[in-house]
């Protein structure tokens, strides 16, 4: 039996900033997480921004970020704040789901 380490999973929690809301980011925030067996979760701010926790392993959640710069087509992101994220804010997300799409806060 093998034991998971801290280099098999990378968990992020990012903030992005720019023209991200009223334009599908969350949706294909949502359905890019899961093209790339992401798990977390994606919601708008009351500031403007998105907010999203990503957890997998360490290329396909920087892969994930990057892939952010661009977004659908009307984004246009001006910023991304990438911190270390911990398991607990997985929480968050719906219990049924890998990825969950959350209300504003």
């Amino acid at each position: 039996m093998s034991t998971r380490t801290s280099r098999d999973r990378a968990i992020r929690r990012v903030v992005i900033r720019g023209r991200v809301q009223g334009i599908g980011y969350r949706v294909w925030t949502e359905r890019e997480a899961q093209l790339r067996s992401i798990e977390g979760w994606v919601r708008n701010r009351r500031d403007g921004s998105v907010e999203a926790v990503f957890a997998g392993t360490p290329n396909a959640v920087a892969g994930m970020i990057e892939a952010c710069w661009q977004g659908p087509a009307l984004a246009h992101v001006e910023a991304i704040d990438a911190q270390e994220a911990s398991a607990a804010d997985l929480g968050e997300r719906r219990l049924s789901d890998k990825f969950s799409l959350l209300p504003t806060v």
